[in-house]
C-alpha cells in the first residue's frame, strides 16, 4: 500500500459511519416506542441467541469490555428487561437472562434492525459485503497484534 493510502484517516470514515447508524436506531427506536439504546440493543441480541450465558461471556459476545456491559446489564435490569441469577457453584459469578418483557422488546425492535441493516446495506451487493468483512477484519487483526 502506497504511504499515501496508509496516511488516509480511516478511522474518522468509521467513525463517521457508526455514529449516524447508532443515531438512526435511536431515532427508530424513539418512534416506534422501544425503550433501547443501540448498546441495549447488542445486549439484548446476544441474550436473545444465548440466553443465560456469564457476563464475561456476554462481553466477549458482544465485543465490549466487562465494566461497560456491567453498567448496560444493570440498566436493562432497572427495566426489567434481563435478570441475574448466581451460578450454583460459583456465588461471585452471574448468568443473565432475558425477561419476559425483555423478550417482547426484543421482537419489538428486530424487525426495526433489519430493515436499517437492509437500508444501511441497500445499492451493495453481497459481493460487497464480503469485500466490507474481509477488509473490517483485517484492520481489527492487523490492530489487534
Amino acid at each position: 500500500m502506497s504511504k499515501q493510502h496508509t496516511s488516509k484517516a480511516y478511522g474518522t470514515l468509521i467513525d463517521r459511519t457508526l455514529r449516524i447508524i447508532k443515531l438512526q436506531f435511536i431515532h427508530a427506536f424513539k418512534e416506534a416506542g422501544v425503550d433501547l439504546t443501540p448498546e441495549q440493543w447488542v445486549i439484548i441480541d446476544e441474550l436473545y441467541k444465548h440466553n443465560g450465558i456469564s457476563q464475561t461471556e456476554l462481553a466477549n459476545g458482544s465485543f465490549k469490555n466487562a465494566p461497560t456491559v456491567s453498567r448496560i446489564i444493570d440498566l436493562l435490569v432497572s427495566k426489567n428487561m434481563v435478570e441475574r441469577q448466581r451460578f450454583e457453584n460459583d456465588r461471585r459469578r452471574y448468568k443473565i437472562f432475558l425477561t419476559k418483557k425483555g423478550k417482547e422488546t426484543f421482537e419489538k425492535a428486530h424487525p426495526i434492525v433489519l430493515s436499517l441493516r437492509n437500508q444501511g446495506w441497500s445499492n451493495l451487493s453481497d459481493e460487497d459485503y464480503a469485500h466490507f468483512t474481509r477488509i473490517m477484519n483485517q484492520i481489527f487483526d492487523n490492530l489487534s497484534t
